[in-house]
């Protein structure tokens, strides 16, 4: 067994160091081919590592590979869990991963740096497999920098925009406040439980569940909310939750294929699997599960609402993004840790789906992305767009699609929860259930409906994308169709979690809700408030984008405020452009006047400098080129270590 997950770690690691060590010398052709090589290797191997942990009853497989460092007893290594939480995070990373390998050969082949782009997504690839097979924290930080790392190297992979460098900077200090939060509560673990390793951890958390610290003042604070909430701050800047949430609409200037990789099944998911695995810390804290619940479900309503006044097409999905992954917060949230990574497996195919039939779209339409300047595209990319109809079926939970399992579990888990801020975070879920179907028709409508794009030259040269584009849309809409009703027993009510999440029994959501079959959990669906709510939105979308367009504009402009508000992203850019970039600023000119021009550069060396000038046009007086003069000066000098020398004896 150590053997294959060293293999699926490492094969892409050497895929990313060939395609970019050596990428003049085997060129465009090479690059791709031994980077899919290397996840393709890694995705048939985690296939493998799921079927025997899902099917076969595989133990859980917890062993250190390599020490790095014993430093007063804590102990610093490299290792392996592998259970039925990681095997089913290997599978999606690396399967969405290859298509997006194998799509990145048709949507980069005109692009600069295309052997570049190679070595970074596999690269990306090894840090997510890194990240979700670690069995401690400190291997558990090294992926989520690396992810962090690489992320940002993608983002600005196209450097000569200024755009683009904007993002990336934005997204890596966003990031980095996040992560002070995760590194605090790793340094907080270390401290109190005087371990990194998870296992030593979880078995010793029931004895810090009363335990208090003081942070400042006489006040005490449970040593568990600090830890969690620190841990969860570092979740919400990976997993862009407000308000740390600024950097993911912006990353959209990285090419398409990384959107989908970042944004679907591997960098935003690391703060919902990480959350997930610390379930054993989070149930001691119901002040943290709390605070993860509110922000989650904040999240999941007001990025919505963002997304309905987007124009860009691959803005829409990423605020949607935004948005379910609200929704998997919260479920966290209600100790329905289950339910979320369901939802997280479950978007991760359907999302990178509408990502990548986004970006054969933009290729068809000459890198245009207004879907104002869109429609009639079903006619001239049938496969994209019918590929593009199940994924957004899929994203606002139509009966029987995978969102649909995994969305409604969630909301009936926060329904039945009785943790503090539960009724608040129930109502925002089901009121996102329209706002998701409404913006997710608006783009679709707006993209493969009407009489046809508006740039005649575009329109005359419209034609459906290459396979290589093609075959992931198709290889991606069938788990976006199934996954859900496949997988929802065993993974929501069944035994596919023992022994691997953590949940109080006065905590246990997913133990009230009646489940019988995938079939029956369908029909009490379909009777269901939520499933009404995205039919309603679906029908509003239809209506008012494809029969009465002027309702929408004529909305716009007597809401004209409630648009600007909207449109400005609830001024959270302005704000952190004023108060945090204005101030960070004004703090470093003010340091710069004060430090450097008035201590160092002042005092320290033109001050220095300036003493040593005045102290030697004091003392070259004293150099008369007279003999007599230090003849004198040699003889008084004597007289007075001799009289020195009689006053002491």
């Amino acid at each position: 067994m150590a053997t294959i997950l060293l293999t699926i770690v490492l094969a892409p690691l050497v895929g990313a160091i060939i395609a970019g060590l050596f990428r003049n010398q085997i060129g465009k052709t090479g690059a791709h081919s031994v980077t899919i090589l290397g996840v393709g290797v890694a995705c048939v191997l985690s296939l493998y590592v799921l079927w025997q942990h899902a099917f076969n009853g595989a133990p859980v497989y917890n062993e250190t590979v390599y020490t790095w460092m014993v430093s007063d007893g804590l102990r610093m290594e490299i290792g392996f869990l592998i259970d039925r939480l990681t095997a089913m995070m290997m599978a999606v990373v690396t399967f969405v991963s290859l298509m997006v390998h194998i799509y990145t050969i048709g949507y980069m082949a005109h692009e600069e740096g295309y052997q570049r782009f190679f070595s970074y997504i596999a690269l990306f690839t090894f840090s997510m497999l890194m990240l979700v097979m670690s069995n401690n924290f400190l291997q558990l930080f090294f992926g989520w920098e690396a992810v962090g790392l690489v992320s940002y190297l993608l983002i600005g992979f196209y450097f000569k925009r200024e755009t683009a460098t904007f993002a990336n900077m934005k997204a890596f200090l966003v990031n980095r406040v996040g992560d002070f939060g995760f590194i605090l509560g790793i340094a907080a673990v270390a401290m109190y439980f005087g371990s990194l390793d998870y296992k030593e951890v979880f078995a010793a958390a029931p004895q810090f569940a009363d335990a208090t610290i003081t942070i400042w003042g006489d006040s005490a604070w449970s040593l568990m909310t600090v830890i969690c909430i620190l841990l969860f701050i570092g979740a919400m800047g990976k997993s862009a939750q407000v308000p740390l949430h600024v950097w993911l609409p912006d990353s959209m200037e990285g090419p398409t294929p990384i959107s989908a990789l970042i944004h679907a099944a591997t960098m935003v998911t690391a703060g919902i699997f990480m959350v997930a695995r610390m379930s054993p810390l989070y149930e001691l804290s119901e002040t943290a599960l709390t605070f993860v619940m509110v922000i989650g479900a904040t999240t999941a309503f007001f990025m919505g609402l963002i997304g309905i006044v987007q124009n860009d097409i691959k803005r829409v999905v990423a605020y949607s993004t935004l948005s379910q992954l609200g929704y998997m917060i919260a479920a966290l949230g209600a100790s329905a840790y289950a339910a979320g990574l369901f939802h997280l497996m479950t978007h991760a195919f359907f999302k990178a789906l509408l990502f990548l039939a986004a970006g054969s779209v933009i290729i068809g339409m000459h890198h245009d992305q207004d879907i104002r300047n869109m429609g009639g595209i079903r006619k001239y990319m049938p496969i994209t767009h019918w590929t593009a109809l199940l994924g957004s079926l899929a994203l606002i939970g139509f009966p029987g699609f995978s969102g649909f399992f995994s969305k409604d579990a969630i909301i009936e888990a926060v329904h039945h929860s009785q943790i503090a801020g539960a009724g608040y975070a129930h109502v925002l879920l089901v009121a996102g259930v329209f706002v998701t179907a409404l913006y997710s028709f608006r783009m679709y409508f707006l993209v493969f409906h009407g009489e046809g794009p508006r740039d005649e030259h575009a329109k005359a040269h419209l034609h459906e994308s290459p396979w290589v584009v093609t075959l992931p849309l198709v290889l991606l809409a069938i788990p976006s169709v199934v996954i859900g009703y496949m997988t929802v027993g065993p993974m929501l009510f069944g035994d596919y979690f023992d022994g691997v999440l953590t949940v109080a029994a006065t905590h246990d959501t997913l133990g009230q809700i009646h489940f019988e079959s995938a079939t029956g959990f369908l029909l009490h669906g379909v009777m269901a408030l939520p499933f009404w709510l995205a039919m309603a939105g679906l029908g509003v979308a239809w209506f008012v984008y494809t029969r009465r367009p002027d309702i929408a504009r004529n909305l716009a402009i007597r809401f004209d405020w409630v648009h600007f508000i909207l449109d400005r992203k609830y001024g959270f850019d302005e704000f952190n452009q004023a108060v945090f970039a204005g101030g960070s600023k004004m703090l470093g000119k003010a340091l710069w006047l004060v430090g450097d021009r008035a201590i160092i550069d002042g005092a320290a060396v033109n001050g220095s400098a300036h003493s040593v000038g005045w102290l030697a046009s004091v003392v070259r007086y004293v150099q008369t080129g007279m003999l007599y003069h230090y003849a004198m000066a040699i003889i008084v000098g004597l007289l007075a270590l001799l009289g020195w020398f009689v006053l002491r004896t």
